[in-house]
C-alpha cells in the first residue's frame, strides 16, 4: 500500500516552491490565493526570504503547509494515497491531501494554530531538547521525577525523543538524562515548548477555530499523532486534531502501525527529507523518497 508522510517544523528552506510556482499554474494560482488569505505576500518570504524570515512561526508554518499541499496538488493523477500522516503541522497538510479538509480551510486553520502557538510561547518562556540514545521508558522516568514541566512530547524514531517545557525542567532533565546514558541531550533553537501542557492556551484557541470548520470523511484512512491509528471518522478526525498541541507526536508508534496494517512505500511530500530520515530507523524494510513534480 502507498503511504505518504508530510513533515512539520524545521523543514523549510529559502526558494522553497519556487520550482512549483515557475512550472505550475494550478501551484501559481494555489499560491496568490495564499497570499489572499493570509493577507500578506507569503511567496515572496519564500521564495526569496532569509532563513531568518522563514522561522518566523507565523511564516513557517504556512509556508511548509503551502509547500506541502500544493505539491499533492500538482502531482494529479499520480498522487493516490491509500494512508496518510503528517508530523505535527504535517497532520494539516496530510488532511488536506486526504481529503478531509479544503485548501482554503487548511491554510485558515494552520495560520490560526502558528499565531496561537507564538501567543502561548510569549506567556512562559520554554524550550524544547532532542535526546538521543535512551530507550522512551528511561526518557518519560526522569521526566516525571524533575521538578516542573517537562514532558516527553515527540517520539521521533528509536533513541530519540524531543522533551517540551519549562527552561529550568528542561535544563534539569537534560543533566539527569546524561548521567542516565544519554548519547546527546541537547537544548533546540525553538520559540516554546510545544506538545506539552504549556500550549494549553493555543489548544483552546485552536479548538474554537477547528469546531468551526467543516471536515468531510476523508478519501483514506490518517495515522494521527495523538492515535496513531486509522482515522476516518471525521468528527474523530478534529476531536485528535484539538489535542494535538499539548499531546506528544507520537511518530514512531503511527509509522509502525502504517507498516503492520500495509504500508509497503512512503512518500514524504514537502521541503527536506527529515521524515524519510527517520523512516530509515524505524524501519529498513520499507522503500522511502520524496514526492517530485517536473523532473521526469
Amino acid at each position: 500500500m502507498k503511504a505518504y508522510i508530510f513533515p512539520g517544523q524545521g523543514a523549510q528552506f529559502t526558494g522553497m516552491g519556487l520550482d512549483l510556482y515557475e512550472k505550475s499554474d494550478v501551484a501559481q494560482h494555489l499560491f496568490e490565493d495564499a497570499n489572499s488569505i493570509l493577507g500578506f505576500h507569503i511567496t515572496d518570504i519564500m521564495f526569496e526570504g532569509s532563513p531568518e524570515d522563514l522561522k518566523e512561526t507565523k511564516v513557517t508554518q504556512p509556508a511548509i503547509f503551502l509547500h506541502s499541499v500544493i505539491l499533492s496538488k500538482v502531482l494529479g493523477d499520480s498522487f493516490q494515497p491509500e494512508m496518510v500522516a503528517g508530523h505535527s503541522l504535517g497532520e494539516l497538510s496530510a488532511l488536506v491531501a486526504n481529503g478531509a479538509l479544503t485548501f482554503e480551510d487548511g491554510l485558515r486553520l494552520v495560520s490560526q494554530r502558528a499565531l496561537a502557538m507564538q501567543k502561548a510561547c510569549e506567556i512562559q518562556p520554554s524550550t524544547m531538547a532532542a535526546v538521543l540514545g535512551l530507550d522512551n521508558e528511561v526518557v518519560e522516568k526522569v521526566c516525571d521525577e524533575t521538578p516542573g514541566i517537562v514532558v516527553a512530547a515527540n517520539y521521533n524514531c528509536p533513541g530519540q525523543i524531543v522533551i517540551s517545557g519549562e527552561i529550568e525542567a528542561i535544563n534539569a532533565a537534560c543533566e539527569t538524562l546524561k548521567e542516565a546514558g544519554a548519547r546527546r541531550a541537547l537544548v533546540l533553537p525553538v520559540g516554546g515548548a510545544f506538545h506539552s501542557p504549556l500550549m494549553e492556551p493555543a489548544r483552546e484557541e485552536l479548538a474554537a477555530a477547528i469546531e468551526n470548520t467543516t471536515f468531510s470523511k476523508p478519501n483514506c484512512p490518517i495515522y494521527q499523532n495523538v492515535t496513531t491509528t486509522a482515522i476516518i471518522d471525521a468528527d474523530e478526525i478534529k476531536k485528535n486534531l484539538m489535542s494535538q498541541l499539548t499531546a506528544p507526536v507520537k511518530w514512531t508508534q503511527s509509522i509502525q502501525q502504517m507498516i503492520a496494517d500495509g504500508a509497503t512505500s512512503f512518500t514524504e511530500v514537502g521541503p527536506g527529507k527529515v521524515l524519510q530520515g527517520l523512516l530509515r530507523k524505524i524501519d529498513r524494510s520499507v522503500s522511502a523518497q520524496s514526492a517530485t513534480f517536473g523532473e521526469e
